[in-house]
């Protein structure tokens, strides 16, 4: 995982709430443990009619959508089954931080695990983020700080773990495995050795 500190971009907005991680990378598409091309087929359903041709009116399918790394999603954004192809699928297709006024937990906890930026925020700012797609904005992961083009800015919660996991470019797995030799050291000179 590469280190995410930053993340500076044009937002694209999904407004609709309730949006279910079988909305966001639907299950027949679950048969790879590959992250490696689910963007494709990221909201397929919502993003292509059934001869498989983009839907126009869909917010990612319009011009100025295109290389937005910030989401600006619905209420309760990525609810349903723990997948974690759905931040992997985010991922691929080019976001890095999604933004809600509300995020389902095991979404946000696989989200962080993975180096997408899961940012809630209160109503009125999330308002003004949906009537104005394409607003600049920067994710200032260190800083726990959503900055908007007009210079306001608003903290968002983050656990301090995931930040730092964030901030280092490391999963749980790599956390740990920075400290092998004190896990090892440790494991050697326990008293309570079997």
């Amino acid at each position: 995982m590469k280190p995410v500190k930053r993340v500076q971009s044009r937002t694209t907005v999904l407004a609709t709430k309730d949006i279910d991680t079988d909305q966001i990378i639907a299950a027949r598409f679950l048969t790879t443990t590959s992250r490696d091309g689910l963007g494709k087929n990221l909201f397929y359903d919502l993003r292509y009619d059934e001869n498989g041709s983009e839907k126009t009116d869909f917010p990612l399918n319009q011009e100025e959508s295109r290389g937005c790394q910030v989401l600006v999603a619905g209420n309760n954004f990525g609810c349903g089954s723990s997948r974690e192809h759905a931040p992997w699928a985010l991922l691929d297709y080019g976001f890095r931080a999604i933004i809600s006024t509300e995020i389902a937990d095991i979404f946000r906890n696989n989200a962080l695990k993975n180096g997408l930026v899961p940012v809630v925020v209160d109503k009125a700012t999330h308002q003004w983020l949906t009537d104005n797609p394409g607003a600049e904005v920067i994710v200032d992961v260190e800083n726990a700080q959503l900055v908007l083009p007009n210079g306001n800015s608003c903290r968002f919660p983050i656990d301090g773990f995931a930040k730092y996991c964030l901030l280092e470019g490391v999963d749980q797995l790599g956390f740990l495995r920075q400290r092998l030799d004190q896990i090892e050291n440790f494991e050697e000179t326990r008293a309570w050795k079997p």
